[in-house]
Formats: structure tokens, sequence, C-alpha cells
């Protein structure tokens, strides 16, 4: 049994069917329409989102000036594992992202826990990114066209719940409270308050989100050709304004805001990771439309690293900028935050900041939408999930079904979920997904001539990563020595810190052993390290859906695994 759960797909095979034009064995074949401008556009289109018009403003108030060297932290790190990508991309140039590079180098039972953490990433990254969406969808109507949405179809059941019952006890308390405090607790009783009822439930809901996810599905579900037009237009669009922020920006910036940088250490910088890293997993997106480029195996490697530098380089200038104009604890509770510093100083700004914002979100909503139902496709032609999964339309050419699906599922979750849980649950998912593709280049075969274009530089690690791993010791040495000191009282983060130090301390002795590339294993480690700062809540969550999936595996996947049948 434990063979049959690590067997593995073979690059020449699956190399071989797609130059024969089986495309992995299946029926039916994606239009290959797709160039490295195109790419490039789609990975700008999914990272310069919800990130820069909304969760930036959170992580600016917790580290001040100082989240523009998470953004370089964070930028690092996807860099690391964005060129461990390339490198499966360009020998492995299939649909399936993550998924399928996992199947070649570790095996079945892997690749469906990355499948499966992948499902989770997109899925619950769109619900996110759709409630972005409503909330400057209906700031645009509010202040453009001046239309008043009901309040209770524009939030979640449980934000709507907690903001009645904070503003209750706050009112019924008696303290001193600013006009702005008082203003906003009247809002959220009364919003409460006039929100229909049933069965003794107040009704709340997001149609905006809802209709959106709606219309992102049918247009992922006409054509990819249709798809990459829209995003082509969307992403001129929204890097224009942001370029234009930028500058506008500049003239009312503030150095003494700049002062000081980190006000709450490097302790509050890192307190963004969860919002500053979901900003950046839109390159892994582009791996999944490899089926449907010219020319992948060149193309692919180029798109990833282009959007990534250019995504990088406009967060930094934005934070910069953001942080200049505004002293950072004036973000407290700002979802809006390129809105929020132009409201008094040129309200004009503000309006195409939010048509702006609207179109950004539109953009990221299309290319993540993309990406999941392609990773259904893939490990449906696997046999791991049911055979309607592959179904590529004859007119238009996607996986319709798989896209249908997708789109039901994200389009419930945004009608009812919590944006803030959501938004960690997608880090952590995705993180996951760094850490295999970047080990799992170590274990790939050595290339041989013409087996890709691109290949990953190789940098010993000999005497770097333990080098490396002695500087953070040093630097974090108090966290490291309260956590054994105080190790039957501590909290699961701290437990997760000392765990990661364990694999670290492993990793560096192998590294030394047996002279590991410096690229994957830092992607590996960095990637691990972000993934302790995320709470424990997400960890518990993402935990629940991987024992989900393994039942899934297990009672149909195993038994269905073409894979399988193909070894007797």
């Amino acid at each position: 049994m434990p063979n049959s759960l690590f067997r593995k797909k073979s690059i020449s095979k699956i190399m071989a069917e797609v130059n024969a034009g089986e495309g992995d064995g299946h029926s039916g074949h994606l239009k290959k329409v797709l160039g490295v401008k195109d790419l490039t556009f789609l990975g700008i289109a999914a990272v310069v989102g919800a990130g820069v018009f909304s969760t930036i403003g959170g992580a600016a108030y917790n580290g001040g000036p100082g989240i523009s060297l998470l953004f370089v932290i964070t930028a690092v790190t996807c860099g690391f594992s964005a060129l461990c990508y390339a490198e499966f991309a360009s020998r492995v140039p299939v649909a399936g992202s993550a998924y399928t590079y996992s199947y070649v180098t570790f095996g079945e039972l892997v690749a469906w826990i990355i499948g499966w953490a992948l499902i989770l990433e997109y899925a619950i990254g769109n619900v996110v990114v759709a409630i972005s969406w409503s909330g400057y969808f209906n700031n645009l109507l509010v202040n453009v066209f001046h239309i008043h949405l009901p309040d209770w179809l524009l939030v979640d059941p449980k934000t709507a719940n907690t903001a009645f019952h904070t503003a209750s006890q706050a009112l019924a308390s008696g303290a001193t409270l600013t006009p702005d405090q008082l203003k906003s607790y009247q809002f959220a009783v009364q919003a409460y308050n006039n929100a229909p009822v049933l069965g003794g439930w107040h009704i709340f809901f997001n149609l905006p989100a809802f209709f959106v996810v709606g219309f992102i599905t049918w247009l992922t579900y006409i054509g990819i050709k249709e798809s990459k037009e829209s995003a082509n237009y969307m992403v001129i669009f929204k890097v224009a304004v942001i370029i234009f922020v930028i500058i506008a920006g500049a003239f009312f910036v503030d150095t003494n805001n700049w002062k000081p940088f980190m006000p709450n250490g490097f302790t509050g910088v890192l307190k963004g990771v969860s919002a500053v890293f979901y900003a950046y997993i839109g390159f892994d997106a582009i791996s999944t439309t490899a089926e449907e480029c010219k020319d992948p195996q060149r193309d692919i490697p180029r798109g990833m690293i282009y959007s990534l530098i250019i995504c990088t380089v406009l967060y930094i200038l934005i934070a910069m900028v953001l942080t200049g104009m505004e002293h950072y604890d004036h973000f407290m509770g700002v979802s809006d935050p390129l809105a929020f510093v132009f409201k008094h100083r040129a309200p004009w700004i503000e309006k195409i900041v939010s048509v702006s914002a609207v179109v950004a979100t539109t953009s990221v909503l299309l290319v993540f939408q993309l990406g999941q139902p392609r990773i259904w496709m893939t490990m449906s032609r696997d046999g791991l999930l049911p055979k309607r999964f592959q179904k590529i339309h004859p007119k238009y050419q996607t996986p319709s079904f798989a896209t249908i699906v997708s789109g039901l599922m994200v389009g419930t979750g945004a009608l009812f979920a919590e944006s803030e849980l959501m938004t960690n649950l997608t880090s952590i998912g995705t993180l996951f997904a760094f850490v295999l593709v970047s080990g799992g280049v170590l274990l790939l075969p050595p290339q041989t001539e013409g087996t890709g274009k691109f290949k990953l530089p190789y940098i010993n690690g000999k005497f770097l990563i333990p080098l490396l791993l002695a500087l953070f010791v040093y630097l974090f040495r108090d966290r490291f020595f309260s956590s054994i000191q105080h190790i039957g009282e501590e909290s699961y983060q701290e437990i997760l810190f000392l765990v990661f130090l364990l694999i670290a301390v492993i990793l560096a002795v192998l590294t030394f052993i047996r002279n590991y590339s410096f690229i994957p294993i830092m992607g590996v480690l960095s990637c691990l390290y972000l993934m302790i700062e995320i709470p424990v809540v997400s960890w518990e969550c993402f935990f629940a859906w991987m024992g989900l999936g393994l039942l899934i595996y297990f009672f149909y996947g195993r038994r269905n695994s073409v894979l399988a049948a193909q070894q007797g």
C-alpha cells in the first residue's frame, strides 16, 4: 500500500502525451492563445488587487512605514518559489500547477494533498476578493451615483452580528464616544434592526459579491481569449491609476510620518504577513494556464518573474506614499486606504480610486476563477475526481463543468463568509503549495540538453544555508529562549516557531552534507516561516479541510486513479 500511495507520474510520459496531442490522456483540447505579454498581464491582474486597495491599510497600521520591508521580504520569498515554479513549468508544461509538479516528484498522495490545498487557495481567495469587490462597488454606487443599497444586502451574517453586539455594548456602557464612534455604532445597530427577520434570525448576505462571481464565471466559461483580453484592458487601466496615485500622492508626503519606521518593531511588521502575502499569490495562477500557452516552456517562467518584479516595485512605492501621506495609526480599521488618503486632500482622486478598485478586484477574480477549474480538470484526468470535471466545452474549449462548480462554490461563500478568516486560509494554502514546489525541485532528475527553456541557477547552499540559519537564531534568540523556558505555557504560535527551527536545522544539515541548491532550500524555509506567523485558528481550519480531502482520496481517488490502472 505505501508504494501505491506514492506512485509517480513520469515527465517523459507526460511530455510524450502532450507532444502527441493527447493532452495528458484527455479528450478535447484547450486553445493555445497566450503569449508572454498575456501571462505577465495575468500575473499583474492577480497580484495587484485587494492587497493594494484594501488589506495594505491594516498592514500599515500594524507595521507603519516598515511594511515596505515586508513587501521586499515577501517578494524575495515568492521569488524563490517563482524560480522553482519556472523550473517545473519549463519541464512539465501542462495544466495543474503545483498539483502536477508534486505528482512528478512526491507521488500521488502528496499530489492529492497539494491539489486539495490549491482548491482551498483559489476558492477561498476568490471569496475574499469578491467580498472586497462588493465593498468598493458599494462605495462607487454611493459616492459617484448616489445609489444606496439596503445594508443587509452588503455584509455577511457573522460580521453583522459581531458589529451589532459590539455597538450595543458600547452604547449601553455610558462611555464617552467620539462623534465618529457614535455614528458608526448607531449605524451598526440600525442596520441590524432594519434587516428582514426569518424564523427569529436577522437575514444578512452579500448580494453584489455573489453577482460579480456569477459574471466572472460566465466570462471564464465562454473562453480563454475573451478572458485574456478583458484582463489585459483591466491591467492597463489599474496600473495607470496606481502610477497616477503614486505621483499625485508624492506631493502630499510628509517625511515626518516615516518616523518611527517600525513603530511596533519587526513583530508589528510581520503581523501583516497574511495581508501582504495574500496579495502576491497570483503568479501561481499563471502556471495553471500552461496548456493554453503558445510556448509554455519559454513564456511561463518569464511571465511569472516579470509580473513579480513589476508588482513588487508598485507595492513598495504605494506603501511609502500611503504611510508618508498619513501617520500609520490613522489606518486603523481603514478598508479603502487609497481612497482614504485623498478623501480630504483631493476628493476627485478618491472617485478615480473607487472606480479603479472595482476594476482591479474584478481582474483578480478573473484570474483566480480561470485557475481553479483547471486544477480540478487535471485532477479529474488522473482519476482522482469524477470524469465530469475534465469535460471540455466543444464550442468554447474551456473546462465547462469545473468552471460552473467552482463558480457555485465561490459564489455561495461570497454570500455568507467572513473576510478575515478567509484571507488567512488563502495564505496558508498557498504557502503550503510553495513549500512543496520548492522542495520538489530538489527531487527532479538532472536536466538533459533541450529538456526545457528555463534552468534554475545552481548556487551551492553548503555554507550559505547554515550561516543564514545561525544569523536567524541570533536575531530571534530572545524568542527562542523564552519559548524553551516556558514551553508548557506557550501558545501554539511559539510551538510552531520551535517546530520551524527544528525543520530548519535538519534542512541546514542535509544541505551541508548533500550540497543542496540554495534557491529551493530558501524557498522552503522562507515559506515555512511565513506559515508560522498565520493565526492558529487558520491552521485548525486548514487541517480540517485536509482531513476532508484525505477521506475523499481514500474512498474515491485512490481506487479510481488512472496511474493505478496503468500500473496494474
